[in-house]
């Protein structure tokens, strides 16, 4: 953990945005912050079968939206509630197939700057020693 690194925003806060940012997701179905720490942050996505793509494993939009969302949530963890922050790159790597279930995000901060930060985000469904997809993101903090 980082030398005096805090948490800014909480689960319960870092939910409560997510829902007032994107009301037109139905509660049920979006992600939902389940821990946060200094430098890393555990995000859930429950299971729905509309998540699964032909071959009956979980899809790569399925998986690169929550590796999106747990980089967000990661980030305003940390420099508090600026809703501006955007995505300037996501690099995927698909491991395995995804079995159906709910999906894990795992992300850890990597580096946060003035202007640019950069999370790992590692997800499973089976366990994250079963690890299915890992993701580095990178976002611009106004």
């Amino acid at each position: 953990m980082s030398e005096g690194a805090e948490i800014r925003m909480d689960a319960g806060a870092l939910n409560a945005f997510l829902h007032r940012a994107f009301p037109e997701v139905d509660r049920e179905q979006m992600p939902q912050v389940v821990e946060v720490e200094a430098e890393r942050a555990l995000l859930m996505l429950p299971y729905a079968s509309r998540q699964l793509r032909p071959g009956g494993v979980i899809s790569g939009p399925t998986m690169m939206s929550l590796a999106d969302t747990a980089a967000y949530a990661m980030i305003l963890a940390r420099i508090g509630e600026v809703a501006l922050s955007v995505t300037t790159s996501l690099n995927i790597h698909f491991l395995r197939g995804c079995k159906p279930g709910d999906l894990y995000a795992e992300a850890t901060l990597l580096k946060l700057g003035r202007r640019i930060a950069t999370v790992d985000v590692l997800m499973w469904t089976e366990g994250r020693e079963r690890a299915a997809a890992k993701a580095t993101v990178a976002y611009a903090i106004p």
